[in-house]
């Protein structure tokens, strides 16, 4: 349409009264007040303003005092293990200690008997030597003098090693046994049977069972 003045346009002019309207400008609503998100009664802060921690989707409020308890556990666990483990280590020492002290007492001893083992012996052969040192004493012995003296000098000496566990081996006409006996030579015998000892030229000695000096024997052959 063409307006009187030659101005073309889409739409009528418009009646005396009534606003112009541009028609190369939308029209847009817009409101009188806009909602504020941050508002002090919207549901979205009232948790946070109230003080309330809001929902606990984790469960964190619900595990916490467990875990608290779960710790202290723990250390009153580790505490008495602590505790047990300082017990044992001093019962390791005082027993270190003692099996110390068992060894050097066993080392002594060892030494002292090395020292002492022959003690009581030389003690039971000293009235052997009194005797005879008090023979010797005599100016102007006796053969029936010296033969009591030397008899009363072999009793002493008997004694001393019955007392010390000395025996005397002496196997006349007893079974050679190569253990006890060491044979010098065999002879023929009618009276003593073969393989047995037919004389003794030397005694042997046991202590405690164990040989000290074998016998020195001859053996018979028999007939």
């Amino acid at each position: 349409m063409i307006d009187p003045k030659g101005n073309k346009s889409g739409h009528a002019p418009s009646a005396p009264g009534e606003p112009r309207i541009d028609e190369g400008t939308p029209a847009v609503d817009t409101p009188m007040y806009a909602e504020d998100p941050l508002d002090a009664g919207s549901a979205a802060t009232e948790p946070l303003l109230s003080g309330d921690a809001g929902p606990d989707p984790a469960g964190w409020n619900t595990r916490m005092p467990a875990a608290n308890e779960e710790m202290v556990a723990l250390r009153q666990a580790l505490a008495a293990a602590e505790a047990k483990a300082s017990d044992h280590y001093e019962k390791l020492l005082r027993a270190t200690a003692e099996m110390e002290n068992i060894r050097r007492r066993a080392s002594e001893d060892v030494s002292k008997a090395h020292k002492f083992a022959v003690e009581s012996f030389a003690e039971s052969l000293l009235p052997v030597r009194d005797s005879l040192e008090m023979a010797l004493s005599v100016e102007t012995p006796t053969m029936e003098s010296l033969r009591t003296g030397v008899e009363a000098t072999l009793r002493q000496l008997t004694q001393a090693f019955e007392r010390n566990k000395v025996q005397v081996i002496d196997p006349l006409h007893q079974k050679f046994d190569p253990n006890h006996h060491q044979a010098i030579s065999m002879a023929p015998s009618a009276e003593v049977p073969a393989n047995h000892v037919l004389g003794v030229l030397q005694k042997g000695y046991l202590i405690h069972d164990r040989i000290l000096r074998p016998a020195l024997v001859t053996v018979s052959q028999g007939t």
